[in-house]
């Protein structure tokens, strides 16, 4: 792969912006991704310390924050090194390979992971007696092994598509991490075979997944229509408000970006901050202010840190 290319090193462009507000957007995403870092190591400290929240739901959050947490961490230093120094946008070849790959990689995993926790929504609030005994412990670790598994596998295929080709002229990219679009604009021979691969892969991808969690949460809805309490109804618009909210900001991008044939403008790397940078920190703030029982063991955290420092 390497012999073809006479590209050893990218240079990313970053976010388009006036270079006065170089400081400013580095204060920021600096701030974003402490808060996304520290936000989801808290909400793993929780359920981990809590027995109330060693439930499927919490089990598939677990997998969800250690995700969010990565997947931030794979593009938004990098980021910050573009906007900090003037020649931080440098990567070489290899490493944007492994960048490349590590994103798809994580992303299609969240992508999976979102559809399993549809699925797990609809079980709990339409088969409530039953729920215990087909979500059991290794019914959900088989799940979670399969959403991992098959963004690792979705991602090879990404990245060996791209990096099969030569990359003999510019070295510039158009945006601020290494991405299949922007990557394929600098390749020295015709791509159109390799982008529509890349639309059909990814769009059957992510347009299943949202199609399968669209169809959960009609059902879901139907259920709890058939709820004869005003009281338990709320209750369960709300346990799936949250998860609703984070869904659409990771899905809507991800339809803008990918699924517009000969999508390649600046204007794709603005939206990637939503589900690159927002969303990781959206998943610690919505599932602890809008959920009670991680705002109780978040107390129950408090206290006990407060009691051990007391003695």
């Amino acid at each position: 792969m390497s012999n073809r290319s006479l590209v050893t090193t990218f240079f990313l462009t970053g976010l388009p912006h006036a270079p006065a507000l170089d400081t400013m957007l580095f204060g920021l995403f600096l701030v974003i991704y402490i808060l996304t870092v520290l936000g989801n190591l808290l909400i793993l400290l929780v359920i981990r310390m809590d027995s109330h929240l060693h439930t499927p739901m919490y089990y598939f959050l677990t997998n969800l924050s250690f995700i969010d947490m990565w997947f931030s961490t794979v593009t938004v230093p990098k980021m910050l090194m573009t906007l900090a120094t003037p020649g931080g946008g440098a990567i070489s070849f290899h490493s944007c390979v492994a960048q490349l790959y590590s994103f798809h990689f994580l992303g299609s995993t969240e992508c999976f992971l979102y559809t399993v926790m549809s699925y797990d929504r609809y079980l709990a609030i339409s088969y409530p007696l039953r729920y215990s005994s087909m979500m059991r412990g290794r019914v959900c670790a088989l799940l979670a092994a399969g959403t991992w598994l098959s963004g690792s596998l979705h991602s090879a295929v990404q990245t060996t598509l791209t990096f099969r080709l030569p990359y003999c002229g510019s070295n510039q990219v158009q945006h601020y991490f290494c991405d299949a679009p922007p990557i394929l604009k600098l390749a020295c021979e015709d791509t159109s075979a390799n982008e529509m691969v890349i639309f059909v892969n990814i769009g059957v991808v992510a347009s299943g997944c949202f199609l399968l969690i669209v169809l959960s949460y009609v059902s879901i809805v139907c259920s709890i229509l058939r709820i004869r309490t005003s009281e338990g109804r709320h209750r369960a618009f709300q346990t799936c408000a949250s998860h609703c909210i984070v869904v659409l900001c990771f899905f809507v991008p991800c339809v803008f970006i990918y699924l517009r044939p000969g999508s390649r403008d600046v204007m794709d790397g603005v939206v990637a901050v939503f589900y690159t940078v927002l969303t990781p920190l959206l998943n610690p703030v919505v599932y602890t202010l809008r959920n009670k029982e991680v705002k109780k063991a978040l107390l129950k955290l408090k206290d006990k840190v407060a009691y051990s420092q007391s003695q």
